[in-house]
């Protein structure tokens, strides 16, 4: 799923690109997609973008008479943009070029479409009128590089959760997701599976400071990775990362082969010898199957794997 680093990196290229520009048609592959019906999406047509906002992991497009688009591209979701020179756009947009293509947006500048991988359809459009409607779609997070370290503090011990999840939960912390709370968690040296009822104010502290940190070191990488383009290799994986999608390869910090907790769609990442003391976490399907021969330390695991 985008996360902040990526919204905002979609958000500086849409400003670029449809900023003060015409919607000329809308075009939408299914129905299911638009979860609103009024007011109908086709208002949107021959209005004016004037701004850009994003809304934790959603991204809100402002037009004339305060109408609002609120796209959500979930798991799977991502944009693309043509200019208007080198392909058939704006009002000539007749028919979406691929399968996986949900919508797309006939600028006077260009094409913006919305296309989503897999079986699984989850990404949404929802149209309304009034700024303040905007407010519906908001879970409240906190925005962490707007806020001071008592703030987070007080955000993130406000109930007892284990730390991926506080970070991870939208109603606490705005934009973070399986990807970054999986870097900010390597980067503070702390485990996915501590209690934040059991930081102390340095832990707490080391946290705030990874967290802000890795936000604006990857949002600057992929600006830099965008280079003025539009960024279309969007991804959760990317080269560079310390250990999210890095499973069984060595941590950039200290060598030891990084590990896994696997649960539902989702896997948290997390390198032993540097956020654990050593110790293996528990994953759910494996140590139910393994029981008591579940590995405790990487030693142990080691020598499993030799025997």
């Amino acid at each position: 799923m985008p996360e902040l680093p990526d919204i905002v990196v979609y958000l500086e290229a849409l400003e670029q690109r449809v900023l003060h520009r015409k919607l000329d048609r809308v075009r939408l592959s299914s129905p299911f997609l638009l979860r609103t019906v009024t007011p109908p999406i086709q208002e949107l047509e021959g209005k004016t973008v004037r701004s850009l906002r994003r809304i934790g992991k959603r991204i809100a497009i402002g037009f004339d008479q305060e109408y609002w688009l609120v796209l959500h591209l979930m798991i799977a979701g991502r944009l693309h943009w043509r200019d208007l020179g080198s392909v058939a756009s704006g009002i000539r947009v007749k028919k979406l070029a691929s399968r996986r293509d949900l919508a797309a947006f006939g600028f006077d500048s260009g094409s913006l479409t919305l296309s989503e991988a897999g079986s699984k359809k989850r990404a949404s459009i929802h149209v309304v009128a009034g700024a303040e409607r905007l407010e519906d779609f908001d879970p409240g997070g906190l925005e962490v590089l707007e806020a001071r370290l008592e703030e987070f503090a007080t955000r993130l011990t406000c109930a007892n959760h284990t730390l991926k999840r506080a970070l991870t939960d939208p109603h606490l912390m705005s934009g973070i997701g399986n990807a970054y709370s999986d870097e900010i968690l390597h980067a503070a040296r702390l485990s996915p599976a501590t209690l934040t009822s059991r930081l102390n104010g340095e832990e707490i502290a080391r946290l705030y400071e990874a967290t802000r940190a890795t936000l604006r070191d990857w949002t600057e990488r992929l600006r830099d990775e965008a280079r003025g383009e539009f960024p279309e290799r969007v991804t959760a994986f990317r080269v560079g990362m310390a250990v999210h999608g890095r499973y069984g390869q060595p941590c950039p910090r200290c060598g030891a082969k990084v590990q896994r907790i696997r649960y539902a769609d989702n896997e948290t990442n997390y390198c032993a010898r540097c956020q654990t003391g050593g110790k293996l976490l528990a994953d759910r399907s494996l140590s139910r199957l393994l029981k008591q021969d579940w590995p405790r330390t990487l030693e142990e695991l080691e020598a499993m794997r030799v025997n």
